[in-house]
């Protein structure tokens, strides 16, 4: 990744996944589950993680949002989306509300982690 984009990210409060990230970690990922396995397992880890809690959860709209209980406060939206059957797409928007619109990259840490456990609990497609 050129360094002019890591800067960029280093000195932003906001980060979000897509399918054409230029961060290959940040990249949409998708999974061998239905919608609702992966709405399910994001559900078990916000209750599970201490430092977060749901704050709206859309099962029809295929989003939940969760916000940081301590530490920095995060906003996360996360989005699901059934590609075909047993395909789902997982995708991030994260805030971190700071006094001056820098995280020093948190985001971005915040979204690696929860693909982290995602990844550990659900099937990947092949070539994701």
């Amino acid at each position: 990744m050129p360094l002019g984009d890591r800067i960029k990210r280093f000195f932003n409060n906001h980060a979000e996944t897509s399918d054409y990230h230029i961060d290959n970690e940040l990249k949409t990922k998708y999974y061998k589950a239905s919608k609702h396995a992966v709405m399910e397992e994001l559900e078990a880890f916000f209750n599970a993680d201490p430092g977060f809690s749901i704050h709206a959860r859309s099962e029809q709209r295929g989003e939940i949002s969760a916000v940081s209980k301590r530490g920095k406060n995060v906003l996360i939206i996360a989005t699901v989306i059934m590609v075909r059957p047993y395909q789902t797409a997982l995708d991030f928007s994260v805030t971190t509300d700071t006094a001056f619109r820098i995280d020093f990259g948190y985001s971005d840490k915040v979204i690696k982690k929860i693909y982290r456990h995602i990844n550990q609990k659900l099937p990947k497609t092949e070539g994701n």
